[in-house]
Order: C-alpha cells, then structure tokens, then sequence
C-alpha cells in the first residue's frame, strides 16, 4: 500500500511538471524536478526508517525560494501565470510534508484532490492535445492514488507492478464508462459564449519571421519544421507552387547588415473588392500562435474582416488581439491582381534608392558598369544582372559562413554561396546603386499538402526572401533564387533539400544533418496533423458547428438538445443496466440461477444470508416448515451438482422442482400462521 501511493504520487508530480515546464520560470521548474527527485530518495530511505520525516527547513527554504523567483519573474503573485505557478508551489510543498500512513488517508485524499486542481489549472496555458495527454495521465495518477488509499484496508499483499496494474485498470473501467456520458454532453449541450476570457501575455512570435532581416536570420528559420501556418479552403485552387509567396511585409531601410521597414509602411490602404468576373479565391488562414502581429497570406490577397488592415506594402495586420485558433478569412485576387497602385512620393522614392556609401564599393562599381552595357535602360539591366548571377556559378547553402564588413562584395565575388536573403539583399543594392527603386520582401514560399490533402501546410523551413522593382508605376515581383536554385521554387523546400542535401553545409555532414531533419520534420507532420484535427474538431466545436451539426439530423429547435441530452443519457443508463445483467448472467452458472429464482420468491426473512452455506440455509428453512423431506432432498441433489459434477439437465430439472416445492412449503406455513 505505501509504496504504491508513492508512486503514484511521483508520477502526479511528474505528470504536472511536464505541463508546466514550457511554462514557467526555468528556475522554479528545475527546484520542481529536484523536490521529485529528493522524494524518490526520501521514499526509498523510509522503507528502512519507517519514522523518518522530511526536514522542515528544507520545506521552508524550498517554498520561500520558489515564491521569490515568481516574483522576481513576474513582479505579482496574482495573475494567470503567478497564479497557477503559486498553486503548483504549494502543491509540491504539500508532497513534501504528506505522511504515508494508516492515520495520514485525510492528508492524502486532500493531496490528490488538490493535484486534481493543479492539473486542470494546465489548460489556462495551453488547450492542445499534448497538454490534454498530460493533464489525462496526471488525472489517471491522482485516481489510481485515491483508489489505493480507499481500498489498501481491504487489499491483500501482492507484487507492487501487479497492484498498480490491477488498480489503473479499475479506473480505466471508471473513466471509460464516464466517457460515453461526457460525450453526449459534449454534443448536445448548448454551446454558450464565454461571459469572460483570461487574458494570458506572451513574447513569442506568430510565424517566426520578424519585422527585420539580419544576417541568417531566414536561414536559420529554414532549418526548423515547426509548423508557421495552415491553409484551408478550396486547396484545389491555389496557384502552382512556384508562384506561392506568402506575403509577410516589405523591408526598405539598409544599415549595412539589417534591412527593416520604414513608418510609411505603417499607413492603411482602404480595401476594395474586386469585381466578380476577376479571378479570386476565398481562403482561410490559421495560424498556429495565438499572439498575431501579422498575416502572411498570399501576395494581392485582402482581408475580409474589418479587424485586420492592409497597408501600403501589402502585409496585413489585426487591429486588435484575436480569439485563439481562429481563422482568418482572405480573399486572394489572383496572380495578376493589383493592390500597389499608388504613385511614389519623393521621400519614398529616396528611401528606395537610398544605401550605405562607404560599404562594398566593389560592387558599387560593377553595378554602373554593368548598367552603361545595358545602355542605361533598366529592364535590359535587370535581365543582364539576373543572366550575370546564373552564369557565375553561384550556389545555395543554408551555412554560407560568416561575413565581413563588406558583406555583398565578399558574397558576389569570393564565396558566391549563400541563402534567399543574400540573393535578394544583393540584388536590391546591384539595383539602387543605379538608380532602380527596389526593396527586399520576406515571407515564405511554396508549402505542401497536409497528410489528408485536405488543407495546406507552410512550415518555418518555406521562409523565403525576394525583391520587388518600381518599374513603370507598379511593383514587379523579381526572385533571384529563382536563377540559381530554380527546384527550390518549384518544388518547395521540403523536396528541394531532399533532392540536394549540400544544401547543409560541407559534404561530410550534410547526410547526417538532413537524415535528423527528415525524423524531426516527419514527426512535426503528424504531430501538426494530430493538433490540428484537435483543434478543428474538439476546441472548435462552437455553436455555429453545432447547430451545422443538428441541422444535419434535421433537429432545428433548441429544445432538441435538451430531448437529446435526456434521451442519451436513459439510453446509455439503460444500456449499462443491459450489460451488466448480461455479465452477471454470464458469469452465473445454472444451478446459482435456480437457487437467485428461487431466493426471490422467498420473503425477506427466508434470504440466504452471506456467512450460510447452502446446507446450513435448508437446515433453517426446514425448521420454519412441516415437510423437511423436500427440503433435504434439495440438499443433496445440489451436492451432487456441485461436488460430483452431475450438472445435466435432468439433474437440473429436478433440482428446481424440489426447490419450488421447498416454495410452496414455505407459503403454506405463512398461510397457517396468518
């Protein structure tokens, strides 16, 4: 018995502070794992000091510890965060001072409903399936201890494996026939709105990419196959893969080393329509954060929500927070939509054209030489340039080294190996220094399809780079990866580093780095997939997906759910009661249900009591009768059931013939007594 709580207490607090480990101060998660592990110890050094005690002031240094690094972390022990973190301190100071005895069941019982709390209060943080897992096997944990507690009186000694075995599975049985309930409720219950929500800060970004570019940020992004965001709608309608950017934002100030956005980005365009005969797709976007500072929807796409903005450089903002795992409508215009018309404005102009004069002046020179070839005209330059970058043997790489202060010199003319963002950096300066307005574009590009092909996923890894020119009063997309790596836009990064996996580096570690990516990028898939469907399907399930639901069934009326409700529930009551007769019918043999009928024909004082034995109830019956023949008769035909295994029909008809005369016996004497 003591053992058994004790591992289920460890395994409560495990449970717990894997929930909250992504959660809270590094500090108070790791003096959470050292107070498991100095349990583990203390509980294993009881078995041989049965008396001993956890020192109090170890509990008082760790509570007064962990209060001070939530303040410090938090500034306030009120507050979502502080909060909860408050009740997983006192929880793990609660472990730390419960005795396992026979006199200590109030202290546990109140242990494991308290952890009950702690656990639930997980879910403030995060709603995804992994944290239900978690939340799930922490519940499991804190039942197959309050069962122990209850029934270790009644136990007997067994193996400790095989007790926590046996009692996993009776609360398994308990939940699993709790679950059909749940799920009836789950369905039909009205959906109501929240009357509030907890508001619950967060630092981290929604795609990954910021609102600046410095060197190898992108590449860095490229690396990882953390899902950035999902498409749904009418997948079969998105353009090819080579023309899929995803638009995040333009990036037209360069210091040298980092390109970010100007404040006149910052101005909001009014969004128009588009008229029916032009091509269009309405689409959604979900994202997987719920802090969003942009939408990085497809180039000339539009919101249809008035809480999002579309400004000047095409990138799209909400004008407010947003509800979590929500998706955002969009309207996709086409490939040949315009949504940049707007004339240059002389500051703006300057802007575009405007670079560092005292860096890479090696590439300041080439630049107007190569722009004087082309007869000063500048679509014969762009061509020309574009034709210079696929004939120099240049090459992708997601580790082109570090460089130097001279960056695009050294990139264009030493190493030429280098990612999206060199490409594009490069190309927009070979185009100022000539007078060409350009500017750098970051987003992602490409994606692929879910595992059910039913919506379409961009992860980290798309992240991408491209230029856009000022040619002739519109914007003009210009991707120069496009000339050096052509597969990475036409099949996407995923397949791309499949097919070339120098792509990582030098030649002696690119195999065993792209065979790490394909295991994390394989599981992250399915992983995504699962999330997603968890999302969709369970903490989506609102009151429009109801109602879409009920409609299906016919059933319009709001009294319908509470008929459901009703009717669902004296349905599965009913059916319990069905298969619980039917187990013990089962389970019963033919003579046990002879005597069951013949019990219940009986009248209450004439019940087989439990410490009887057949022989000693007919010997009480006999006495309370005339006629003791039947009753011995009776006796003895059973023993023969019994112990002599004469169990065939006749034998059995025989004996529920002395039985129901043993009945009617009975009745006669209560007649004469009455």
């Amino acid at each position: 018995m003591k053992t058994s709580i004790q591992i289920a207490i460890i395994l409560m607090l495990a449970f717990i502070w894997l929930g909250q480990v992504l959660f809270s101060p590094w500090l108070l998660s790791l003096a959470f794992l050292l107070n498991i592990i100095a349990l583990i110890v203390f509980y294993r050094k009881q078995k041989h000091q049965p008396d001993r005690e956890f020192p109090k002031w170890v509990k008082g240094i760790f509570v007064l510890f962990c209060l001070l690094t939530i303040f410090v972390a938090y500034r306030s022990f009120i507050g979502v965060s502080a909060g909860t973190c408050v009740l997983s301190v006192f929880l793990f100071a609660k472990a730390l001072e419960t005795r396992i005895e026979a006199d200590s069941k109030r202290d546990l019982i109140v242990l494991f409903n308290y952890a009950l709390f702690v656990a639930a209060s997980l879910f403030l943080h995060s709603q995804s399936i992994w944290m239900a897992i978690l939340v799930l096997c922490a519940l499991m944990s804190c039942l197959v201890g309050l069962y122990r507690v209850q029934t270790a009186e009644f136990e007997q000694a067994r193996p400790i494996l095989l007790a926590l075995k046996k009692d996993a599975g009776h609360v398994s049985k308990f939940i699993g026939l709790a679950v059909p309930f749940f799920m009836v409720l789950f369905l039909f219950f009205p959906r109501f709105p929240p009357l509030w929500q907890v508001p619950i800060k967060t630092d981290e970004s929604v795609t990954g990419l910021s609102d600046r570019m410095a060197p190898g940020d992108i590449a860095e992004l490229s690396q990882s196959s953390e899902l950035a965001f999902r498409v749904l709608g009418d997948i079969q309608k998105l353009p090819n893969r080579n023309e899929m950017y995803w638009r995040a934002m333009a990036l037209d100030r360069y210091d040298g080393t980092t390109w970010t956005g100007s404040f006149i980005h910052l101005q909001t365009k009014p969004v128009t329509l588009p008229s029916q005969n032009q091509h269009r797709l309405h689409y959604q976007y979900l994202t997987t954060e719920s802090n969003l500072k942009w939408i990085t929807g497809l180039e000339h796409s539009i919101p249809l929500d008035s809480q999002f903005s579309l400004h000047l450089d095409g990138a799209i903002t909400p004008n407010r927070a947003i509800k979590p795992n929500k998706p955002v409508d969009l309207l996709w215009i086409g490939a040949g939509g315009e949504l940049q018309t707007n004339q240059l404005s002389d500051i703006q102009h300057r802007m575009l054209l405007d670079y560092p004069k005292h860096y890479d002046p090696e590439a300041q020179k080439f630049a107007r030489s190569l722009f004087a070839t082309s007869q000063n005209d500048p679509k014969q330059y762009i061509q020309n340039l574009l034709a210079w970058y696929k004939s120099n043997h240049f090459a992708y790489t997601l580790k082109p080294g570090v460089m130097g202060e001279n960056r695009v010199d050294e990139f264009l003319f030493k190493r030429k190996k280098g990612f999206c963002e060199h490409y594009a950096s490069s190309f927009v300066l070979l185009l100022r220094y000539v007078g060409i307005p350009a500017r750098v574009v970051t987003g992602y590009q490409g994606g692929q399809y879910s595992p059910d092909e039913k919506s379409w996923e961009v992860r980290q890894l798309d992240a991408h780079a491209w230029t856009e020119v000022y040619l002739e009063g519109r914007w003009i997309r210009i991707d120069p990866t496009a000339m050096i790596a052509p597969e990475r836009i036409d099949l996407g990064m995923q397949d791309y580093l499949s097919n070339d996996q120098t792509a990582f580096g030098d030649e002696g570690q690119s195999n065993w780095r792209y065979q790490q990516f394909t295991l994390l990028k394989n599981m992250r898939v399915w992983s995504d997939y699962v999330s997603f469907q968890w999302q969709s399907k369970v903490l989506g399930y609102n009151t429009d997906s109801q109602k879409k639901w009920m409609s299906r069934l016919g059933l319009n009326s709001s009294y319908a759910y509470g008929l459901l409700i009703i009717l669902g529930i004296v349905l599965l009551t009913l059916l319990y009661l069905g298969l619980g007769h039917l187990h013990r019918q089962h389970g019963c043999t033919a003579e046990k249900q002879i005597i069951d009928k013949f019990s219940k024909s009986l009248s209450a004082e004439y019940h087989k009591q439990l410490s009887e034995t057949f022989q000693h109830w007919m010997k009480r019956l006999a006495l309370c009768a005339d006629n003791e023949k039947c009753f011995e008769d009776a006796n003895h035909v059973f023993q023969q059931i019994v112990y002599l295994n004469q169990n065939d029909p006749e034998t059995l008809k025989l004996f529920s013939q002395l039985l129901k005369e043993c009945s009617s016996v009975l009745k006669s004497h209560e007649n004469d007594l009455s």
